[in-house]
């Protein structure tokens, strides 16, 4: 395409989406579950057609030497797609809130003045690398009432092609608009830079991808923008803890999947439990091969451990020619803030729950954080003083999804404070405004 061309097709989109937004406003609650449940039955019905396309983007993904993560981050599995499936139903059984009124009240004057939940009415979604995004945003958009235009990574064009193709018959069989929800058929990256400045069609632009990305769209979009720019999520041990749990824990908050934005990055431990907790967690994690960027007090416990203790431990858990060695490093002040994205965590000793919430408000994104710990005191400080869009207690911070929170699915997550913060589902798509029933009164 030519400039000229991609600017009449984003108008083109925009002009579509914003017709459709207008039926999707007042389409009944019956019909967009409709949609919602066909679209699950449509996508367990195309499984091995939808893996045919997916193999597609993985093969020119591993061609162009894509990173091990990102390349985990396109595989549409049936695993994956089953999950999508019960998101549709998911938020199909829910209930609608578009046009429910909250805090209605009658003012002094005699009129009621009240809030009704709307359609936000079009957004634009900007995503890298997860096909099944394409998936979480058609639905939500579908549940919510709004039109969508979806603008997938070209490492993933076969696979968005191919779902978008399922979403839009379900739309279709079911009496809605097909333009509700439009993918971008062009690779060209001109046409990001168009939507994110088409405020005369587009009322929001969400980003899910890298920290560049994100950057940029932050940096030039006209429209306003619902973000998270990265997932330092933090896991603090705490004294009194239990520890068997707490292994568990931290083990499946770092390794259960590397690439996603909700695994932990750092891992706190209180000074009062660190010699019983580090051998055990580090035993695991160098038997799954993870890189750990040690505090020079963490590096003294673990060095010591490695030296000691661990080669008896290593030796019983595998044949000598394959032994994992215990990979230990000293951190460096980056290491605090970063999003590894991959088999490496940052570890590091402190006072208490006071530093290790001092630590997390300065290093970390805002994202997910949590403690695991026996004292409710603790936990109650941690709930409130934390910073973030989602703080947990005794639990992993990969739990930090819209699925797993029952939203149905996500749109992505904000650490943003404005609108909408967490897992963005239906209500983080909806906007307030007021509504005033009167009868006849008059202002004096």
């Amino acid at each position: 395409m030519t400039d000229l061309n991609i600017t009449d097709y984003t108008n083109t989109l925009g002009l579509q989406a914003k017709q459709a937004s207008a039926l999707m406003a007042k389409a009944p609650a019956a019909i967009k579950n409709k949609a919602l449940r066909k679209l699950a039955e449509l996508l367990r019905a195309n499984v091995d057609v939808l893996q045919i396309d997916n193999a597609k983007d993985i093969q020119r993904a591993l061609a162009a030497g894509l990173a091990a993560p990102m390349v985990d981050r396109l595989k549409l599995t049936p695993k994956v797609i089953e999950t999508c499936a019960q998101g549709c139903e998911q938020l199909a059984a829910m209930a609608d809130v578009i046009g429910e009124v909250i805090g209605m009240k009658e003012q002094p004057s005699g009129i009621r003045v009240g809030q009704m939940r709307v359609p936000i009415g079009v957004f634009g979604m900007i995503f890298e690398s997860r096909p099944n995004v394409t998936i979480e945003a058609a639905s939500l958009s579908i549940k919510s009432a709004n039109a969508c235009i979806l603008r997938g990574g070209s490492e993933a064009i076969d696979s968005n092609k191919a779902l978008a193709k399922l979403v839009q018959q379900a739309l279709l069989t079911s009496g809605l608009p097909e333009n509700a929800v439009q993918l971008v058929q062009t690779t060209d990256r001109e046409v990001v830079g168009q939507l994110i400045t088409m405020p005369q069609f587009v009322d929001v632009i969400i980003p899910r991808g890298g920290k560049g990305l994100i950057e940029r769209i932050s940096r030039d979009a006209k429209v306003p923008v619902i973000k998270h720019l990265d997932g330092n999520c933090h896991t603090y041990v705490d004294d009194p803890c239990d520890i068997a749990q707490a292994v568990k824990v931290a083990d499946n908050a770092k390794t259960n999947k590397y690439s996603p934005c909700n695994a932990t990055e750092s891992l706190l431990v209180a000074r009062g439990v660190a010699a019983e907790f580090l051998p055990q967690i580090a035993s695991i994690y160098a038997a799954k091969g993870v890189e750990m960027r040690c505090c020079p007090e963490a590096l003294v416990v673990l060095q010591s451990y490695k030296e000691n203790q661990a080669p008896a431990l290593m030796d019983k858990a595998q044949d000598a020619t394959n032994r994992i060695a215990f990979n230990l490093l000293p951190a460096v002040e980056a290491d605090w803030y970063e999003e590894y994205l991959a088999p490496i965590i940052s570890i590091k000793i402190v006072d208490g729950v006071a530093a290790a919430i001092a630590h997390i408000n300065q290093y970390s994104s805002h994202h997910t954080d949590a403690i695991l710990t026996r004292d409710h005191v603790h936990a109650q400080q941690f709930l409130r003083e934390v910073d973030s869009a989602s703080v947990m207690v005794n639990t992993s911070t990969r739990f930090a999804d819209g699925f797993e929170y029952g939203l149905g699915a996500e749109i992505g997550i904000s650490t943003d404070k404005f609108h909408a913060r967490g897992p963005v589902g239906i209500e983080g798509l909806t906007s307030l405004k007021y509504v005033v029933l009167g009868q006849g009164e008059l202002r004096a």
